[in-house]
């Protein structure tokens, strides 16, 4: 590693040096919010009277080079703050570094013609990617009184929620393990509360969220299906502020402020962020809902992050974070499920001098604990912590970008289950990755390349993994545009969860193992990792400057895919060496494949916002002995939320959401029997020792649940008490029509658990 680390020094300081003897200059700079200090994402940047422009990052900084030295008056334009113009100088060989503070702004830009959003669509390949700020988050209900991340992933194309409990999503036929979620550059393991309403990350303090549902570039690795990238924002650096407020289902707080004021003429300053939630469900279900029993609703979490942040100079800064979760199920004393996430990390961003260069780093630690028991099966248990360490370097040339760094990973992972056949699993392993990668995106004419390329080493399994990625697009016309994507993708980590659980909850962790079947399908077994490719191609429509549509094609073929073995008979050992490897491994092997279409449409008028997704998919699974559809296998997904604002100062505001898709499969039940576990070997006497019940399965999810469609709703009025005081009453429903979606089936008593009735709630948010 230190090794790598010199080329990537030796890289940079070449880079550098070579800059340094260009004849052209460079404007480079970061755009804040001027009430808060806070940087601003996806802001439009360009040189009046020219062709040249660009947006963002998700820190505010932009950098534009190789500039004919003159005059030039660069134009900011970025919806909700006044539009920013200044005359700057460029002079040959040198670098303007630019501090630029906008000021929030009461009058539509209905005029402005190139939104920051659209800006992005032509300049970048924005294939299966989704770029989300808390704003947009907002505008879906406040289900559950707050509106919240985990809902709105739900809309997204090509995303299949498992309902209102259990709260996991499964992205073009990936299942949770196989979705990265980073926050603030720190693997998160688990980003979802048992009720399905509520992620572990607070809206307020979500700056953007980047989600990629395949075609990812070479930046992210470790994951065969989709990356949700979290960028949480900086502490208020202007004044103290906060918010505080409660409904029938949770209660919370957020409180910022500087440590250093950002003033005009500072070049550093300081904030602080810390933010805390937390759910009553369980004892405010007992009085807000009739249906609830004298236990509650049995959904009980908290969650807490906190955030220091220091700016020193022109784009350069340094956090410091930390986070506790925490979640606690218990469904009728049938099934009892806890588990806790928690840590911490720094992430700097660095802008040399007088080069074209952006570094930035981060360094992490994560850790995550889930427990299980159910009365009819043995306990389980799943530990998964370690560290993440990532060097990036960006640098620009023109609109051209180049990209590369180095990333770095260990982990551990403990892990104890009992199956079906009354055979124990277990795996305690220590595991480490490295990993680099090169990116370049190229745009010229019309068209945008993105080339990248990562190469993977997964240390415990001695596997290396070469994955070329590509994505491109090419803007036919100014309203037209068409883009693919593709790539080779691989991972290490297996999920620990069993597809037989009553309530699918339990969401544990494996490192990838040696204890695999030699061959799979007669071929030899060479790789230890799981492994995808993925293809997708897609167009966008601007069908009028209000109508955006997109339509995305995919196939995702799941090369290998590694699973905990539920079907284990027989231990692995010499008395058993004539039994197949697949009766007797800790692990199997599998392939797979899903395809798909998703449509989407967005209008926005004014004060009116709908969005529209349809998703056709099918995915399937081929293990060694049978070929069959994963319980998530959703067909047809339908997506429709509108969010309109109204009245004076804009006060009032109505949002809903319906979704409707078509059932899951589900294994049927054939029959029930007295099963002798034979524990005494031939000495059991099977004419008078008590079996337990024994079930007889059909073929795995052959069967198809009904249809699912539900109702949400909910009305907001805000009251301005002045220039920060807010006050905001929220009322809403979840299931409005109180539609009876089924969740589990107990296959003994052949009792119907169904997903969450209608929810009312209720909430306060007082802002200051």
């Amino acid at each position: 590693m230190k090794k790598v680390l010199q080329v990537f020094g030796l890289l940079t300081w070449l880079s550098m040096g070579l800059y340094a003897q260009d004849k052209f200059g460079s404007i480079r700079g970061t755009v804040f919010d001027k009430g808060t200090g806070d940087p601003i994402p996806m802001a439009n940047i360009l040189l009046e009277g020219t062709k040249i422009g660009t947006t963002t990052d998700n820190n505010g900084f932009f950098s534009i080079t190789r500039l004919m030295p003159g005059s030039y008056t660069i134009v900011i334009k970025v919806l909700g703050y006044d539009k920013f113009t200044k005359t700057l100088q460029v002079t040959e060989g040198k670098t303007l570094n630019e501090k630029f503070q906008l000021d929030e702004t009461a009058i539509e830009l209905s005029g402005v013609e190139i939104t920051q959003e659209k800006q992005e669509a032509r300049e970048e390949v924005k294939i299966s990617q989704i770029s989300v700020t808390a704003e947009t988050i907002k505008k879906m209900p406040s289900v559950g009184g707050e509106p919240d991340i985990a809902q709105y992933l739900q809309v997204l194309p090509g995303v299949v929620s498992s309902g209102d409990q259990g709260g996991q999503l499964y992205i073009r036929g990936g299942p949770p393990i196989q979705n990265k979620v980073l926050l603030d550059g720190a693997v998160i393991y688990n980003p979802f509360h048992s009720i399905g309403l509520f992620s572990v990350f607070e809206t307020d303090i979500i700056r953007n969220v980047d989600v990629y549902t395949g075609g990812f570039g070479a930046q992210f690795g470790g994951r065969i299906s989709s990356i949700m990238d979290i960028t949480t924002r900086d502490g208020n650096r202007k004044r103290f502020s906060g918010k505080i407020g409660g409904n029938t289902f949770t209660a919370k707080g957020l409180f910022e402020g500087p440590f250093a004021k950002m003033k005009d003429d500072s070049k550093v300053s300081a904030s602080f962020l810390l933010s805390a939630k937390g759910s009553f469900l369980e004892h405010s279900s007992r009085a807000f809902y009739t249906y609830a029993d004298e236990n509650g609703l049995p959904y009980n979490f908290y969650d807490i992050y906190g955030k220091i942040s220091i700016y020193a100079g022109m784009g350069s800064k340094i956090s410091l974070f930390g986070f506790s979760y925490n979640d606690q199920v218990n469904f009728n004393n049938i099934t009892k499920l806890g588990w806790r996430a928690g840590g911490g990390g720094l992430n700097f961003a660095f802008v040399p001098g007088q080069t074209n260069v952006r570094i930035e780093g981060i360094i992490s630690y994560s850790s995550y604990k889930i427990d299980m028991t159910e009365s009819v099966s043995p306990p389980r248990s799943s530990l998964v912590n370690g560290f993440n360490i990532g060097l990036n370097f960006h640098q620009f040339f023109g609109t051209d970008k180049l990209s590369y760094g180095i990333e770095a990973l260990g982990f551990t992972t403990d892990f104890r289950f009992v199956n079906a056949s009354n055979r124990t699993i277990y795996q305690t392993e220590n595991t480490t990755e490295v990993a680099t990668y090169v990116k370049y995106k190229f745009s010229k004419w019309g068209l945008v390349l993105d080339p990248s390329f990562r190469i993977q080493y997964y240390a415990s399994l001695n596997n290396i993994s070469f994955e070329p990625r590509l994505g491109v697009k090419y803007n036919i016309f100014d309203w037209w545009r068409i883009k693919a994507a593709g790539g080779m993708y691989s991972q290490n980590l297996v999920a620990a969860n069993s597809d037989r659980d009553v309530v699918n909850l339990f969401y544990g962790f494996l490192s990838g193992s040696d204890n695999l079947p030699k061959y799979y399908h007669g071929d030899e077994v060479g790789s230890k990792l799981q492994k995808s490719q993925h293809a997708i191609m897609g167009m966008e429509f601007d069908v009028t400057k209000l109508l955006t549509l997109n339509v995305e094609g995919y196939y995702m073929n799941f090369e290998q895919i590694i699973n905990i073995n539920r079907n284990k008979l027989y231990d692995d050992n010499g008395e058993n060496a004539t039994k197949p490897e697949y009766l007797k491994k800790d692990f199997i092997v599998e392939s797979g494949y899903s395809w798909g279409v998703d449509f989407t449409a967005k209008f926005e008028w004014k004060n009116l916002y709908i969005w529209m997704v349809y998703s056709l998919m099918k995915t399937e699974r081929t293990d060694e002995v049978q070929t069959y559809a994963p319980h998530f296998d959703r067909r047809h997904n339908i997506n429709l939320v509108a969010n309109y604002r109204f009245g004076k100062k804009k006060g009032w505001e109505v949002s809903a959401r319906w979704n409707l898709g078509s059932g899951f499969p589900f294994t049927q039940t054939q029959g029930f029997y007295e099963f002798i576990d034979f524990q005494q070997g031939i000495n059991t006497d099977y004419t008078t020792t008590n079996g337990t019940l024994g079930i007889q399965y059909a073929d795995i999810n052959k069967g198809t649940l009904p249809w699912y469609h539900r109702l949400d709703i909910s009305v907001k009025k805000i009251f301005t008490f002045g220039k920060n005081l807010k006050l905001e009453i929220s009322a809403g429903a979840s299931n409005l029509y109180n539609r009876e979606n089924i969740f589990y089936m107990d296959r003994v008593t052949y009792q119907r658990i169904n997903q969450l009735p209608i929810l009312y709630n209720f909430g306060l948010n007082f802002e200051f």
